[in-house]
C-alpha cells in the first residue's frame, strides 16, 4: 500500500535511524547524490532499491524518488526524519480513506540535543503522504512543497526530525541552504543590497527569538535564532555576489 522515498548526500549519521523507523513499508526508495561516506551501503542493507543519479535541487529529486514508487501511497520523509511506531499506526489507518489524497503530518524537531517547541518550529506541519496519482513536487531548488490534486487533513502523532546535531552540522547547512535560496532567489527575479541582508538576518534573529518565543526553549533557542539569522543573512548576501558577478555594472 505504501512506498516510502528518501533523497541521500552523506547522510550516514541519520540515515540507519531513519531506515530502520520505516522498515514495515511496502518499499523504500532511496535516490543518493554522490554520497562520499557510507550512506549508500547503510542503504542497501534496508532496501534493494537504492539509485545513484546527479543532483538536480531538492523538488525534481523527490520527484524522480516519487515516480520510481509503485504502490498507491507515498510517504516522503528526510533522511534526518524518523517515522514513530505512534506515527506508523496513525499512517496505515490514515490510508485505509481513499476518500483522502493527502496528510499533513506535525514534525517535532530538535536542535543540538533539545527538541524545539518554540520559535516557529512546533507544530510544523509538513505535506508528506500523499495518493501517488494525485500528488506532485514542485521543481523548487530548496524549500519544495507537495501540490496535491484533492482533499488534505492532519494527523496528529509527531515525524521526528533531528534538524542539527551539533555545531559543525548547524554550519554545514547554513552554507548549503543559504546557497540554494539565493539560487532560488536569483532566478525568480529577486535582488538585494547589503543593507537589505542586515536588516532581513536582524528582523529574522528578532521574529525567532521575541515574537516566536525561542527564548522560551533556553540555550538551544537562542543558538536557533542566531543560526536562522545567519542563514538569511548569508542568503541575501549571497544573493547580492550572484548580482555582482552575472550582472553588468552600471
Amino acid at each position: 500500500m505504501i512506498s516510502v522515498i528518501i533523497i541521500t548526500k552523506n547522510e550516514s549519521a541519520h540515515i540507519a535511524r531513519c531506515l530502520s523507523s520505516v522498515a514495515w513499508a511496502n518499499e523504500i526508495i532511496v535516490l543518493d547524490s554522490g554520497s562520499e561516506d557510507d550512506t549508500v551501503a547503510i542503504c542497501r542493507r534496508y532496501t534493494d532499491k537504492v539509485f545513484e543519479t546527479d543532483w538536480p535541487g531538492f523538488g525534481i529529486q523527490k520527484q524522480r524518488a516519487a515516480n520510481k514508487a509503485t504502490q498507491p501511497w507515498v510517504l516522503s520523509i528526510d533522511a534526518d526524519e524518523q517515522v514513530t511506531p505512534e506515527l506508523r499506526k496513525e499512517i496505515e489507518q490514515a490510508i485505509s480513506q481513499t476518500h483522502i489524497n493527502g496528510f499533513e503530518i506535525p514534525r517535532l524537531s530538535s536542535y543540538c540535543g533539545k527538541q524545539i517547541k518554540h520559535g516557529g518550529w512546533w507544530p510544523d506541519y509538513v505535506l508528506r503522504l500523499f495518493q501517488r496519482e494525485h500528488g506532485h513536487f514542485t521543481e523548487d531548488l530548496v524549500h519544495e512543497r507537495i501540490i496535491v490534486d484533492g482533499t488534505v487533513q492532519r494527523l496528529k502523532a509527531p515525524l521526528i526530525h533531528e534538524a542539527f546535531i551539533n555545531p559543525e552540522e548547524v554550519l554545514h547547512k547554513i552554507n548549503n541552504y543559504s546557497s540554494l535560496g539565493a539560487e532560488k532567489l536569483y532566478q525568480a527575479g529577486k535582488r538585494t543590497t547589503l543593507r537589505q541582508a542586515i536588516v532581513k538576518g536582524l528582523w529574522t534573529f528578532f521574529r525567532t527569538y521575541c515574537v516566536k518565543a525561542a527564548f522560551l526553549d533556553g540555550q538551544q533557542g537562542l543558538m536557533l535564532a542566531i543560526s536562522n539569522a545567519e542563514g538569511t543573512y548569508y542568503k541575501y548576501l549571497k544573493l547580492l555576489n550572484m548580482q555582482r558577478s552575472k550582472e553588468p555594472k552600471k
